[in-house]
Parts: structure tokens; C-alpha cells; sequence
């Protein structure tokens, strides 16, 4: 991937022209449709059966960090095992620019400064149990999210791994919950639009990074697809929460609620050239199904049905990506559909 980064960079310094950094970027786009076909979402997770081989190892060595730490106190447990996995990521991440270990280690160092501040505040308060939705739970949430701000903002400086801004968003999306919670209290309705509004939040963001490499050939697309990934979820559950869905009593009018919400999202992530939103609200399209089905009086058929019907729509959409596509960009606004990618 090329950052545009470096081709300004190299510009600057004369090393090219402006008309040669825009035909290298043009090139690479092409080079890349071949290599992996032109409706793929080209995300690096591996670059070699080794970045597998090290994530098990980094997986067992923080195991080990946070169990002996824990004989100490959880926070130093996890504090442990911030502070082990960024010592990892100055090799495998700064060094060996490994691209699965790396996603581990950012999620690891900022989970744990995450959890070592929320320890360490219910250690020196003395207050266990400390709910999430009450007003001194929600202090404690937006302590401990502002630190893993902190966190991903000084891990983002120093490696700047893609993940790391979604990593960011969600601890700025706690800090929100924990202001609306100390606000409204237990508020359910409240907590659930909080939740919500700051996945909206999160997808305008990835919409910038999407919208600033309509080619998607930098390390933007990178980390626009982890931020859409953050926002799908954010913004589905609370929506099918609001909708009454109340687990195995669900009525079928809640059911085709959630089959209609999950179409619109379908259009949108055709829109987009996004899957990830379909991904993330899968599970809920599954259940939503198997009780529209369960009017059969078979639950064995009713299951059967469900995984057809998901199976057919989903390899449909995948076989027909972008046919599909061509189809829905002409109901987009025009202004938005030049800032979005191309149909190949």
C-alpha cells in the first residue's frame, strides 16, 4: 500500500513530479484490480504463515504476563500486559511490520491501559460491583476511556497500525456513554440512543477516510474498514433493542422489522462498497428469519429455511457484487456518488 504520506513527501523533495506521484497512485489501483479483482475489499491481515506462527506466540506470552500479574492485583495485571505488548510492537510491529500480531498487540496495549485505570480506580475507591449505567460508573468508564484515548493516540504516533483509530473511536464512543450515563442515570432508552448516535459518529468518520482514497490504494482504506466495522454494530443493536425485540418471545412484526433494517443496510453497503456493515448485523438478520420461520410449527425446518434463504442472499450478493451495485448508484445523490468507488 502506498501512503499518500510519502508520495506528498516525495514531491516535495523533487524526487518526482506531481503528474508522475498521480500516475504511480493510478497504477498501483490497477495493479491491485488485477492482482485481486476489482470488487474485493483488499484487507492486509497476513503476509505470511509466520505472522500466524508470532500472533500464537504474543498470544501465550500476555497470557503468561497476565496470570503472573495477577498474583499481584488485576491492574497490574493488565498493565503488565500493556506494557508487554508494546515492547512486542516495537519489533514485530515498528520493525517487521507484521500485519496480525500488530492488530493484536494495539488491541492488547490499549485494553490493558484500559483496564489497569479501571482497576486501579475501583482498588484505591474500594467499590466492586460498579455498574456501567450508574453515575459512578460511568466516572469510572470515562476515566478509563480517556486513558485508552491517550493510549491509541501515542500508539498511533509511534506505529501507526490501521486499527488503532478504530481502537480510539470506541474509546471516545465509552467516554460518550459514560457523559449521557452520568446524565441520565439508568435511563435505558437514553444509554441505547448514546450508543447509537456515536456509531453514526464513527461511520461519518470512515466515510471521510473512504471518501479521501476513492481509489483505495493507501493505508486510509485500511482504516476506514476497521472504523466501518466498529460502526455496524454500534449502530444495529441499539435499533433492534428499540424495536421491543425481547430474545425467544420476539413477535413477527419485531421480526420483520429487523429483515427490513437489515435490507436498507444492504443498500447502503452497496453504496459504499463496504461488507462489513452486512457482517455485522448478520446475527440478528439469522434470528430474525428463524422466528418468521418457526410459524412452519418445525423448528428443524424453520433453521433449514433460514440458513437457505441467509445462504442464497449472501452468495448472491457476493457472485453479484457489483452488478448490484450498478444497479443501486443511480439512487444515490450525484455529489456523493463521484466521492464514492467507481462500479468496476
Amino acid at each position: 500500500m502506498i501512503e499518500k504520506a510519502d508520495l506528498d513527501a516525495a514531491i516535495a523533495a523533487n524526487v518526482m513530479s506531481e503528474a508522475q506521484g498521480a500516475a504511480l497512485t493510478e497504477f498501483v489501483r490497477q495493479r491491485h484490480q488485477v492482482a485481486m479483482g476489482a470488487d474485493e475489499e483488499h484487507i492486509r491481515f497476513i503476509t505470511s504463515f509466520n505472522d500466524i506462527f508470532v500472533t500464537i506466540a504474543a498470544v501465550l506470552l500476555l497470557v503468561a504476563v497476565g496470570a503472573l500479574g495477577q498474583r499481584v492485583d488485576t491492574w497490574f495485571s493488565a498493565l503488565g500486559v500493556a506494557v508487554a505488548a508494546w515492547g512486542l510492537a516495537e519489533y514485530f510491529t515498528r520493525q517487521r511490520k507484521m500485519a496480525l500480531p500488530s492488530i493484536l498487540l494495539l488491541l492488547a496495549f490499549v485494553g490493558g491501559v484500559f483496564v489497569t485505570l479501571g482497576a486501579a480506580i475501583v482498588k484505591i475507591t474500594g467499590v466492586d460491583n460498579v455498574q456501567p449505567d450508574t453515575p459512578q460508573g460511568a466516572v469510572y468508564l470515562g476515566i478509563a476511556g480517556a486513558g485508552a484515548v491517550a493510549a491509541a493516540i501515542a500508539h498511533w504516533r509511534r506505529f501507526q497500525v490501521p486499527i488503532t483509530v478504530a481502537a480510539g473511536a470506541a474509546a471516545l464512543s465509552a467516554i460518550a456513554f459514560a457523559i449521557v450515563a452520568s446524565i441520565m442515570g439508568e435511563d435505558r432508552n437514553a444509554l441505547l440512543t448514546a450508543v447509537s448516535l456515536s456509531g453514526v459518529g464513527v461511520f461519518v468518520v470512515a466515510m471521510r477516510y473512504d471518501m479521501s482514497d476513492r481509489q483505495r490504494v493507501t493505508r486510509r482504506t485500511d482504516i476506514a474498514f476497521w472504523l466501518h466495522l466498529l460502526a455496524a454494530p454500534m449502530i444495529i443493536h441499539p435499533l433492534v433493542v428499540m424495536f421491543g425485540v425481547n430474545g425467544p418471545g420476539m413477535a413477527a412484526a419485531e421480526a420483520v422489522a429487523i429483515v427490513a433494517v437489515y435490507l436498507i443496510i444492504t443498500v447502503v453497503a452497496l453504496a459504499i462498497d463496504r461488507r462489513a456493515l452486512l457482517v455485522s448485523g448478520l446475527a440478528y438478520m439469522i434470528f430474525a428469519l428463524q422466528t418468521l420461520f418457526k410459524e412452519t410449527g418445525d423448528v428443524d425446518l424453520g433453521f433449514a429455511l433460514t440458513c437457505l434463504v441467509i445462504g442464497l442472499f449472501l452468495v448472491t450478493l457476493s457472485a453479484a457484487w457489483q452488478r448490484i451495485r450498478a444497479v443501486v448508484m443511480p439512487l444515490v445523490p450525484r455529489d456523493l456518488a463521484e466521492r464514492l468507488p467507481v462500479v468496476a
